[in-house]
């Protein structure tokens, strides 16, 4: 957000005010991600300053490009990649866009009367939909450690972490594969407890921790 303030000092007059815009329409998450065009994002916050109507090309995960037209609320930034929090107009629902995955520059088109958000805290929201939503597996551990030290370890973009009380959190995340699971969970340095977990895993994290025992006999 620092190269925000200082891209505002050079720019002419004019122009200052869609910088202004970016800052207003933008939330910050802890966490070097791919490039966003300038252009693109100041468009997205003045559209979603103004209450102006999308319509940009997206690709998706699988590489599948869709027309979009929707009706931007907020731009969140988790210190890798660039979100877009907006209603889907197509599919009447939320939907949460990486902008990097915008084709293009943005055409704005009518003004809307804004929606109910669809959560209080967007910027809870988007991690969830990042860290847990586009995953096979989704697990939620209790973790013996403040929420603060945990969040630490554990980027948004990886997980949720939710206090519990002063000396246990709880982390909602997910994993494409269960190999990789009990790995990930040794990098954390934390004691847990399994509260939700998919088919499998306690299974997979029992084979991972008989082998490791096996090899410091």
């Amino acid at each position: 957000m620092r190269a925000l303030a200082k891209l505002e000092q050079v720019l002419p007059a004019r122009l200052r005010p869609r910088v202004g815009a970016l800052h207003a329409a933008t939330l910050s998450l802890p966490g070097a991600g791919p490039t966003v065009d300038a252009e693109v994002l100041t468009t997205i916050a003045s559209a979603c300053r103004d209450h102006e109507r999308l319509r940009f090309g997206y690709g998706d995960r699988d590489g599948t490009r869709t027309q979009r037209s929707v009706e931007p609320l907020r731009l969140v930034h988790t210190g890798r990649r660039w979100y877009l929090v907006a209603f889907d107009l197509d599919r009447a629902d939320w939907r949460t866009f990486r902008v990097d995955r915008i084709a293009d520059v943005p055409v704005t088109s009518f003004r809307f009367t804004p929606r109910e958000p669809p959560a209080e805290d967007l910027a809870a929201y988007v991690s969830r939909q990042i860290s847990t939503a586009p995953y096979p597996h989704r697990f939620v551990l209790r973790v013996a450690a403040p929420a603060e030290a945990v969040a630490r370890r554990v980027p948004p973009t990886a997980g949720v972490v939710e206090a519990v009380d002063e000396h246990s959190c709880r982390v909602r995340t997910g994993a494409n594969t269960l190999d990789t699971v009990p790995y990930y969970l040794a990098q954390w340095g934390f004691d847990f407890v399994i509260e939700e977990a998919p088919p499998g895993l306690v299974e997979r994290l029992r084979e991972v921790a008989d082998r490791f025992a096996r090899a410091v006999g």
